[in-house]
């Protein structure tokens, strides 16, 4: 995906969220100052406590695009994760007006049923077109909020719909409250007077268990909690998570996990145990196999990979000895190592800058050698050959076809069956030196020990017939592959 794409669809991702807040804020403020007029002229209880729950919830829709406004900004200097955090603060204040909202209800209900207080209502048909209206209104606005919040994963937008979920079956209460009154004054029964304030009571109960769950999310989210995906809790999410980075092939463990939620946006650290034998580029590809598998569950996860070089039980000889000459970033090669007299002895070749003075060689090879007895005590001795790695270009000064030298090395050639094919042959000087490479042909399915010791052989016997050339380079190709 392109930069310029993901711009284009970060900039409709917040237009949605911010069109979907706005449109909650004013469906709330109309909603609000309807249950408030009505309330106030019709002297009910349950209708001015679902005018002050409505009202809540306008200035919980209005926090709501306040910080998807703010959230959606990018990280700067002064807030390296981003602004995602902004969505729970504005929950930790929606939490404490709908918990204060709540109480001045229960109080309010409390005090008329028992001294039996402004029960008389003036009933009209409009209380009841006005809890009709805002359940409809309730409904739709729940349904739009709750899609856009599950589209474009916004905390923020998914309290606004659980908030306008509840005001729908509260004014539901509050209907059957009025019904209910207005049944007892037809009837003459004074005791379903009554209804109203404890409609408003089952109105305080929907709002506090509501502020209970908001309560809990926002701390989780605040307290940097283990964020839950996909119908999961946090626990089953972590170990999803777990499992699907244990199966990447080159993961031995997953030693840390820490994952937690700012906003619609996911962070997660992690610390893999890796072979330490491993080049840099498949750890790259391990950690980008890791990065995928943790987006796969919390997506577009900011992801950071910490690896830690590990030995593990399969290792043998020549790998421990390799592990410590990689920890040390030399490079080494032809590692033989041979048991004799019970115990091991170790013959290797490092390469060292052709630049570096002798003594300063000998004193990597020292260290080097140390360090290979401290992992491996089995090893009695160590015999290390120097050889010089070419830091420079070199600019031969001829390059030309030595006819001699392209017959001498196809008839040593001859000499080894295996060898099916020699071509490509290059022939350059440089100074009073004479290199040579070439490309010889064998047999798809020859083991490549075997191969190295004819190639071994082959450049040996051509140094015997031809001493005046310094290097040889051979490089072996199968059968099948070569287009001659």
């Amino acid at each position: 995906m392109s930069p310029t794409a993901t711009i284009q669809q970060q900039a409709e991702r917040h237009a949605a969220k911010r069109h979907a807040a706005l449109l909650s804020v004013v469906s709330a403020t109309l909603v609000t100052l309807l249950k408030l007029l009505t309330g106030i002229l019709t002297g009910s209880l349950g209708m001015l406590s679902e005018a002050a729950h409505s009202g809540i919830d306008l200035i919980a829709a209005g926090l709501t695009l306040f910080s998807v406004q703010v959230a959606d900004r990018p990280a700067d200097d002064d807030h390296n994760y981003g602004h995602g955090k902004i969505e729970s603060l504005s929950s930790f204040i929606e939490t404490v007006l709908m918990f204060a909202s709540a109480m001045w209800i229960i109080y309010e209900a409390i005090h008329r049923i028992f001294f039996r207080s402004h029960l008389s209502l003036a009933l009209n048909i409009w209380p009841f077109l006005v809890l009709l209206v805002s359940i409809a209104v309730d409904y739709t606005r729940s349904r739009n909020l709750r899609a856009t919040a599950a589209l474009h994963n916004s905390e923020a937008l998914a309290a606004d719909a659980v908030h306008f979920g509840t005001d729908m079956w509260s004014s539901f209460a509050v209907l059957l409250g009025l019904i209910a009154t207005a049944l007892g004054e037809r009837l003459h029964a004074p005791k379903l007077e009554l209804a109203d304030p404890i409609a408003a009571l089952i109105v305080s109960a929907i709002i506090l268990k509501v502020t209970w769950t908001l309560a809990r999310t926002t701390a989780d989210n605040l307290l940097d909690a283990t964020p839950a995906h996909d119908g999961q809790n946090a626990a089953q999410t972590r170990r999803k998570l777990i499992q699907d980075l244990a199966a990447i092939d080159g993961v031995l463990a997953v030693n840390r996990l820490r994952t937690r939620r700012a906003g619609s946006g996911y962070f997660a650290d992690l610390t893999l145990a890796m072979p330490r034998n491993l080049t840099f580029q498949r750890s790259e590809q391990i950690t980008m196999a890791a990065t995928d598998a943790i987006q796969r569950v919390l997506p577009d996860a900011d992801v950071v990979v910490h690896s830690v070089p590990t030995a593990t039980i399969a290792e043998s000889v020549h790998d421990r000895i390799r592990a410590v000459a990689f920890r040390a970033n030399l490079s080494i090669h032809d590692v033989s190592v041979q048991q004799y007299d019970n115990a091991l002895h170790v013959d290797l070749h490092l390469e060292v800058d052709e630049t570096l003075p002798l003594r300063a060689a000998h004193d990597i090879v020292t260290r080097l050698e140390s360090n290979i007895r401290a992992e491996i005590p089995q090893i009695a001795s160590i015999l290390t050959h120097i050889e010089s790695e070419p830091a420079t270009i070199e600019r031969p000064a001829a390059l030309e076809r030595d006819r001699h030298l392209e017959q001498l090395l196809r008839k040593v050639s001859q000499n080894f069956p295996e060898i099916l094919d020699t071509h490509d042959i290059t022939i350059t000087k440089h100074h009073d030196r004479t290199q040579v490479s070439c490309h010889c042909t064998l047999p798809d399915e020859l083991p490549m020990s075997r191969v190295h010791e004819i190639i071994t052989a082959f450049e040996n016997a051509f140094k015997l017939e031809a001493p005046e050339v310094t290097r040889l380079f051979i490089h072996p190709e199968p059968a099948t592959d070569n287009k001659r």
